[in-house]
């Protein structure tokens, strides 16, 4: 493994991390319907535990609202009991073959508990993003004491990993500061 390679695997991992927060953000109730909130509720359904999605289409007619249309309709019941059972805090409505999900409106006190929480997810990506940085300081020690790679060489690639370590924390940073104010705003 070169350092290019080094360099490379380190972004890759990173933005992955990244990635993964972005993905748990859009999960993350913000007063206005999305299926995303419950797109991965797991679902007991034909013997076994399957993602909403993969049972129904989820769909957004009033930005206030989630329609669940199950795909095959003797699902309903369970989807209803999963959506029940999961923890977006949304009482399902039956009506036939679909399923209602108004969203109400957000108290203050569970925006700043919503707010809370997105802290912590985005301090898991950091520690995340921090122990990509370890692996790939890690596999650089490892290449310079295999002779692949000079003292000089080490310094460069420290400087360069800490530079991306740095940049996907800001972009950490960024992305939390921009769902907060989605969720503070009023």
């Amino acid at each position: 493994m070169s350092d290019e390679d080094i360099l490379l695997e380190a972004e890759m991992t990173m933005e992955k991390s990244v990635d993964y927060m972005i993905h748990e953000f859009s999960a993350v109730r913000t007063g206005k319907a999305s299926p995303a909130l419950v797109e991965n509720v797991d679902v007991e359904a034909y013997g076994s535990t399957m993602k909403l999605k993969q049972l129904a289409l989820i769909t957004t007619p009033e930005p206030r609202l989630l329609v669940v249309q199950p795909f095959d309709a003797s699902t309903v019941q369970s989807i209803e009991k999963a959506l029940n059972e999961s923890k977006i805090g949304i009482t399902p409505a039956v009506d036939g073959k679909i399923i209602r999900l108004p969203i109400p409106e957000l108290s203050e006190e569970r925006r700043k508990d919503l707010v809370r929480s997105l802290g912590k997810m985005a301090e898991e990506a950091r520690v995340r993003v921090r122990s990509n940085r370890r692996t790939a300081l890690d596999e650089a020690k490892r290449l310079k004491t295999s002779g692949g790679l000079t003292e000089d060489g080490m310094h460069d690639l420290e400087t360069e990993v800490q530079k991306l370590t740095d940049r996907f924390v800001k972009s950490i940073d960024t992305h939390i500061e921009h769902k907060e104010a989605e969720i503070m705003k009023v």
